[in-house]
């Protein structure tokens, strides 16, 4: 099979029709073979029925549907799970990614030999605070990751099949898929201008909890990138360095007590000081000792309930 569509959606049942006729012409006339993968994350309208009939009318449709709202990490991955083309290409569902895109994007991967293909909104028509608040994720996820990308939260993009069979995504990570395909060892990441469409039907998820949401899961993903299977190396080494501070300045005290009879060590400032650097010293070190011990056993984090399945065989 060519290419794997999947396509996240939470409560847009207006807009599924429309977007798989578009896909639909889109493959037909450029003689693609494909699925479209369509996952539920939990929507309160009609969406899923929707997905049923699309299922009855078209065989490359696929459905899964969570019980309960996961969120969007949460669907790709499980939609990943279940992709078998040869590209696998992610888009969502509000009509706002053109479909129209995905033969250059498929191009791209398949003949330019690139790992993953993010696309680039260079004009958006979202709100001024969400265009803003990208702009600022986006700038910090170039200098934190080092991966060149204008729009690291595009949901129209192109990956191999082996990049999607090798990363787990959870959380709120979808904004930053390219950072963790870089951390599995996918560097060959390129970048094409896409088109942006105005939103047609519902309304915008975006909420301003998302950018807290957003700013910590950045935080996380450049630590877990750099240290999540070492973290000694980052927890160790700041306990090291704390208690050694700390038992440095313990030294000073005890040589100015026995030696330049200077006033008692506790009547000093510095004497608790030395004594809190020792402590955190200590902690720190522990908790990366442990973390160390723990890092590889961690449980499945990723086993969602699945409510129901189309057109899948022996999953």
């Amino acid at each position: 099979m060519d290419i794997s569509i999947v396509i996240p959606l939470y409560n847009e049942e207006e807009s599924l029709k429309e977007l798989n006729d578009w896909i639909e012409r889109v493959m037909t006339s450029n003689h693609f073979s494909f699925e479209v993968i369509y996952v539920d994350d939990g929507s309160d309208d009609d969406s899923w029925h929707v997905i049923e009939d699309l299922a009855v009318e078209h065989a490359y449709v696929k459905g899964l549907r969570f019980r309960r709202n996961y969120g969007k990490s949460a669907a790709l991955n499980e939609g990943f799970k279940h992709a078998s083309g040869d590209v696998v290409i992610t888009m969502d569902a509000d009509l706002q990614d053109s479909p129209e895109e995905i033969p250059d994007l498929y191009k791209m991967i398949m003949e330019d030999g690139f790992d993953l293909v993010s696309g680039w909104k260079k004009k958006r028509f979202d709100p001024f605070i969400k265009r803003n608040t990208s702009k600022f994720y986006n700038w910090t996820t170039r200098v934190l990751s080092g991966i060149k990308l204008h729009d690291f939260n595009c949901g129209l993009k192109a990956y191999k099949l082996e990049v999607v069979q090798s990363i787990e995504v959870y959380g709120e990570m979808h904004r930053y898929i390219p950072v963790i395909a870089k951390w599995a060892g996918f560097r060959n990441i390129g970048e094409k201008v896409v088109q942006h469409q105005k939103r047609k039907y519902g309304v915008t998820k975006f909420g301003l909890d998302r950018f807290i949401k957003g700013y910590l899961d950045l935080l996380s993903i450049n630590f877990v990138s750099r240290f999540g299977q070492r973290p000694m190396h980052f927890f160790g080494a700041f306990g090291s360095l704390t208690f050694l501070i700390g038992f440095v300045i313990a030294l000073y005290l005890a040589y100015a007590k026995f030696f330049m009879a200077v006033y008692r060590m506790t009547d000093r400032p510095l004497f608790y000081f030395g004594l809190m650097a020792m402590l955190i010293g200590t902690q720190l070190f522990l908790t990366g000792f442990l973390a160390e011990m723990i890092s590889r056993n961690a449980p499945e984090r990723s086993n969602y309930q699945i409510k129901s399945k189309i057109n899948f065989k022996n999953t």
